[in-house]
């Protein structure tokens, strides 16, 4: 499949996220603390390259992508790489929120289903205990029917997509290093995307 279309494929699965993401948030009454970066700051964050795709795209159309391989290739540490940090208390930013993937985009307001089954709400201590009676109500609601995105559903449609790509989770920032390079690669002996007809 052409790398454009792969990456309008996962533009569109991320359309559809957000709509339902804030759907539930409106629902539920869950939210993040404003300027809040706990959750990018934990150091064991895997993802695909694939949801990182149109990142790297991006990257690639304005002639970053080099630079950001070579940064990517360099020494940091074990937490996302595009995440800014303003404090030392875990707050920050994404530095491409636009761009950010599925991981990044269902956690805190997604559910997972247990052993037996049952839907449960995959977000952090931060929203579960400082938002304790609305996170147990929510709970309580997801169980009776209230509907949440999931986690293994998005996956899914994100691994016909490509599943090579897909269905191999890595480190995150190994993740942005495999999206780079793909992107690098598919181009190395293609014509190169017009960036101001591309709708990104």
């Amino acid at each position: 499949m052409d790398l454009e279309l792969k990456v309008q494929l996962i533009e569109k699965l991320f359309a559809q996220l957000e709509e339902e993401g804030a759907q539930f948030q409106q629902s539920s009454g869950l939210g993040c603390v404003s300027g809040c970066g706990k959750c990018c700051t934990y150091p064991q964050i895997e993802a695909s390259p694939l949801e990182f795709l149109p990142w790297a795209f991006h990257l690639f159309l304005y002639g970053k992508a080099e630079k950001m391989l070579d940064a990517l290739n360099g020494e940091h540490g074990p937490n996302c790489f595009l995440f800014k940090p303003v404090s030392v208390v875990d707050q920050g930013h994404c530095d491409t929120y636009a761009h950010r993937g599925l991981i990044c985009r269902l956690f805190g307001f997604a559910a997972n289903r247990d052993k037996y089954g049952s839907m449960r709400l995959v977000t952090c201590k931060i929203i579960s205990q400082g938002q304790a009676a609305n996170y147990r109500s929510v709970s309580e609601a997801i169980t009776n029917g209230l509907y949440v995105p999931v986690f293994t559903d998005y996956y899914m449609q994100l691994n016909q997509i490509d599943f090579h790509l897909g269905n191999k989770m890595v480190p995150v920032n190994k993740a942005l290093k495999m999206a780079v390079e793909e992107v690098l690669h598919y181009y190395s002996y293609r014509p190169i995307p017009d960036a101001d007809k591309c709708c990104l």
